[in-house]
């Protein structure tokens, strides 16, 4: 018998911001799969059962999960944000593509505010023109990779999303991304750190990125570096819908 299988984001940390669809997928389940942090989020019930696991075992989630929908189970991994931006929704699709019937678990995946807009909606909107995501965390890529992506990402002039961009395991390795974003866009880009958006946590600070410093940034803070065309208007920061051609800072 096979069950159900839900991919869910919980958005960035504000109750209020979790989807009225995802919030009736979870009052379904009967099974809750996610990262510790991130189960700890949704409220406990009777019938509930809940499978915390640590951050680094995605695909072993995923085919714990996929098993338990196999056996019959009304399953809900969650994530952060969206489930589908650096998260589980893709691991649990490499996991379904290792099984010999994938099309036999009936699998759906409900979107969640990700970190980079509602860091961006704080700011104003950085985002508003073309713009690219990064996870700058190289344990599923070598940092070369991350290198090599920033650098295409500055010389397209694109507005960028930084992921996960110091850890207490690389606490070097955004001092490296910020300097490498001086050498491409120079030090007067725009440059917001936006930690624990929509939590009693939340700081946000737009410096430009002269003014940065690696220890302004950790886990919990989703960075955004503007376009040459990123500009301030009163306490907000925004990027015009519009660009010159050639234009760069």
């Amino acid at each position: 018998m096979s069950g159900r299988l839900v991919v869910a984001g919980l958005g960035p940390g504000a109750p209020g911001l979790v989807t009225p669809e995802v919030d009736a997928a979870l009052a379904a389940a009967t099974d809750l799969v996610g990262y510790g942090p991130y189960v700890v989020r949704v409220a406990p019930r009777p019938g509930l059962v809940v499978h915390a696991s640590d951050n680094r075992e995605e695909i072993a989630r995923a085919r714990h999960a996929l098993d338990l929908a196999r056996a019959g189970r009304s399953v809900v991994v969650v994530s952060s944000g969206d489930p589908g931006v650096f998260a589980m929704a893709a691991a649990v699709f490499e996991a379904m593509a290792e099984l010999p019937d994938p099309g036999a678990v009936d699998v759906a995946v409900l979107p969640g505010v990700t970190a980079m807009l509602a860091a961006a909606a704080r700011a104003g909107a950085p985002l508003g023109h073309d713009f690219c995501a990064v996870n700058l965390s190289d344990n599923l890529k070598p940092f070369a990779v991350v290198e090599a992506r920033l650098r295409a990402a500055a010389a397209a002039d694109f507005a960028m999303a930084l992921y996960n961009p110091r850890s207490k395991a690389r606490p070097g390795q955004f001092a490296r991304v910020l300097d490498i974003l001086r050498e491409t866009c120079g030090t007067d880009r725009l440059v917001v750190f936006a930690r624990a958006v929509s939590t009693p946590d939340e700081a946000i600070a737009t410096v430009t990125l002269g003014e940065a410093t690696a220890e302004m940034a950790d886990m919990r803070t989703v960075v955004l570096v503007g376009s040459s065309t990123t500009r301030r208007v009163g306490r907000h920061v925004y990027t015009p819908r519009s660009a010159s051609p050639g234009a760069r800072g």
